[in-house]
């Protein structure tokens, strides 16, 4: 996709994490990688999403160097840069700071996997990404390390004492992951009150991995 047509759909899937409170005021931040060009799209920062333009977004390589674009990048640009250098699949990210999933960040808790969507949309349980200080490409670093811990690649993850991060093939992708990331730690927060949440077992997630086509 031309980085003309990312960058409106960078703003329109910011606005729209802002409309449906997965962020507050100008906090958060979205981008969408041109792997052919090697750009990304990313949000300005500190900027209301809903008076941002198009022209407004900030085009830059993953080194940092800016292409296009008269504002700043957002501060977290090396938790992008991090998350597209490591992981092919990701062509989109989606930082929020949406209320339940920074409440388990803020407890240094994960999120174990409780739900059968967990599964096919997030690859998993979401797994907490250790502290680093914000703004820095630690963040990003220690998101790779946590979404990759282990065979099977997770497509979210919580950043201590921060928010939440979501990868995917596109920005409709991306978003929808960090939507369900927000879902999972809304219903185990919920569960938390009822009683002690239960895992799914873990010869049903090796039949539900085959269910899902998630073995491949």
């Amino acid at each position: 996709m031309e980085i003309i047509e990312l960058r409106e759909q960078v703003r329109q899937t910011a606005l729209r994490a802002y409309t449906e409170k997965l962020v507050a005021g100008t906090s958060g931040n979205v981008s969408a990688f041109n792997r052919r060009q090697g750009l990304m799209v990313i949000t300005p920062s500190n900027m209301d999403y809903t008076i941002m333009k198009p022209s407004d977004l900030v085009v830059m390589k993953l080194d940092g160097s800016k292409v296009e674009g008269d504002l700043i990048p957002s501060s977290e640009w090396r938790l992008h840069a991090e998350l597209y250098k490591n992981f092919d699949i990701a062509n989109a990210v989606v930082h929020t700071h949406s209320p339940r999933a920074s409440s388990f960040a803020v407890l240094h808790e994960s999120i174990p996997l409780v739900l059968n969507e967990m599964l096919s949309f997030l690859g998993g349980d979401i797994p907490l990404a250790d502290f680093a200080l914000p703004g820095t490409a630690e963040v990003g670093l220690n998101a790779v390390k946590a979404m990759n811990s282990d065979k099977y690649l997770r497509y979210s993850c919580l950043l201590a004492n921060h928010g939440a991060v979501a990868i995917g093939d596109d920005l409709n992708e991306a978003y929808k992951r960090a939507v369900y990331t927000e879902d999972a730690a809304t219903v185990y927060h919920f569960a938390r009150q009822l009683g002690k949440p239960v895992e799914i077992p873990a010869d049903a997630i090796t039949a539900l991995r085959e269910i899902y086509g998630l073995n491949k």
